[in-house]
């Protein structure tokens, strides 16, 4: 991936590790990512593909057990994170690179008022008094839609509503104005309604900002409104990547297309069965030579499974698959299994 002068984050051979005991098991492997400022990068996969574990390092959050190996990078905004102590990246996150989680009821601390956390992030970033810091709280949660912020301020956040705490969570992180903001799976126990109106949230407000956002979901529907380039991972790694338009429009990576295919259809018939992705992902303690992906594509062949492909530049996409060796597109059906033993001998 060459480097453009608009990159703000810039993620080269990320390797990812966990140890438990005596063994180490890697479970991001070589993942690479560049965001540019004031765009959003879709980052999608199934569960377990590598896509909070991703943004966990990018953050400096990995638990005690986990570690980002040698030789990976992580460049944001010209500094190299992973060459930055614990009190630095304390000083980033929060002012220069927010995030927001899953499930805000575990992120919230219970026993405090949900103004005071808000002000709280004011305080260790600013030089803001406490009034001003308590002001500030409140008119964040103006500006997230938040009806009588100045009562709302009072409330623990057991008392508001799933949808009112991640607009707390959407507070929280973008008070100091931060440069790029990660939302892993901003609107997963939402109901459809609410998950609009938090889209439409994080939209106006990054726009308004100039903020830079990693989406992290498992939602194609999300993908398609928010973001304007997307890498599609899987057990690990990146398999494919590009403008979101084309990634979709046109997958390059038997994944991608599987995923897009799993999605129900608003024109198809009530008799018509969702198609589903054949098996899970592979464990990252027992991830298959070659492609992790071809003991569920339709497309592989013996090379798959010997072999890991690289990634190919296909136009404006890249995409890791060996169907590309020869720069020819992902055709529209798996050939027969004897053309494909004959294509790889040759």
């Amino acid at each position: 991936m060459p480097a453009r002068d608009g990159d703000l984050l810039r993620v080269e051979n990320l390797r990812v590790s966990f140890s438990s005991g005596k063994r180490t098991v890697r479970v991001v492997d070589g993942v690479d990512l560049t965001l540019r400022r004031g765009a959003t990068l879709g980052l999608v996969g199934e569960s377990g593909s590598g896509k909070s574990v991703t943004a966990m390092s990018i953050m400096g959050l990995l638990d005690a057990a986990g570690s980002t190996e040698p030789g990976s990078s992580i460049a944001f905004d010209g500094r190299e994170l992973t060459e930055l102590g614990e009190p630095d990246l304390r000083v980033l996150r929060g002012s220069d690179i927010a995030m927001i989680f899953q499930e805000p009821m575990t992120s919230l601390n219970p026993v405090m008022r949900v103004g005071e956390q808000i002000a709280e992030v004011v305080r260790l970033h600013t030089s803001a008094t406490r009034a001003e810091a308590a002001t500030r709280a409140v008119e964040m949660l103006d500006l997230v839609g938040i009806a009588t912020p100045e009562l709302r301020a009072r409330d623990f956040p057991h008392q508001l509503s799933g949808g009112m705490r991640q607009r707390i969570m959407i507070a929280m992180a973008l008070v100091c104005t931060p440069k790029l903001l990660i939302a892993d799976e901003p609107t997963t126990a939402l109901d459809i309604t609410i998950q609009a109106q938090i889209l439409q949230l994080l939209r106006s407000l990054r726009e308004a900002s100039d903020m830079a956002m990693l989406l992290i979901t498992h939602d194609l529907g999300v993908v398609t409104e928010m973001a304007e380039d997307v890498a599609v991972m899987y057990a690990g790694e990146v398999v494919e990547r590009g403008r979101t338009a084309d990634v979709l429009r046109r997958p390059q990576h038997p994944y991608t297309r599987a995923l897009i295919n799993t999605v129900p259809k608003l024109k198809a018939s009530q008799d018509e069965p969702l198609e589903a992705i054949p098996g899970t992902v592979p464990s990252p303690a027992n991830w298959p030579v070659g492609c992790r992906f071809a003991d569920r594509c339709a497309f592989a062949f013996d090379k798959c499974r010997i072999e890991a492909p690289p990634m190919f530049q296909l136009e404006d996409q890249e995409a890791a698959c060996w169907l590309h060796e020869n720069g020819e597109p992902l055709p529209a059906e798996p050939q027969p299994a004897e053309l494909r033993r004959k294509g790889a001998a040759s």
